[in-house]
Order: C-alpha cells, then sequence, then structure tokens
C-alpha cells in the first residue's frame, strides 16, 4: 500500500484531519447530552469530506492513473 502513495496528499490529509475534529467535537457533545453540539460536530466531519474533495478538485489530490497504466502496472505484480 505504501508504494501506492495512497491518501499522501494535501487533499487527503486535510480532509481527514477536518472530519477527525468533527469526530471529537461530535463526541464530547454526545457525552455532555448536547444533541446541537453534537450535529454541529456532524457537520464538521461531514465538511471535511467536501474541503477534500473540492481541494482534490483543484488539483490538490493524487493525479488519477490512465486505464492502460493501470492494467500494466497490474499485468506486471
Amino acid at each position: 500500500m505504501s508504494g501506492s502513495s495512497h491518501g499522501h496528499t494535501l487533499a487527503a490529509w486535510t480532509g481527514v484531519i477536518i472530519s477527525f475534529i468533527g469526530f471529537c467535537v461530535a463526541g464530547v457533545f454526545m457525552v455532555m447530552a448536547n444533541v446541537v453540539g453534537f450535529w454541529a460536530g456532524m457537520v464538521i466531519t461531514v465538511a471535511g469530506a467536501a474541503v477534500g474533495g473540492i481541494m482534490h478538485l483543484m488539483g490538490l489530490g493524487q493525479k488519477r492513473m490512465s486505464r492502460a497504466a493501470v492494467e500494466q502496472k497490474t499485468a506486471g505484480a
């Protein structure tokens, strides 16, 4: 897996960090029995995925390989 550079991009790291913060916020407010805070954390979690996707579309994500390159790589393995 480490040879494929899976997730080693600015878009991936940013999306995961924002989602992790949202997950932590939701967890804290769930323990405090605060419904509004929990859902705010869930919104932050989903926003992390959206930010990562937008950054990928801006060119900050992993470049896609062509179908021929993928077939060639899998044939050699």
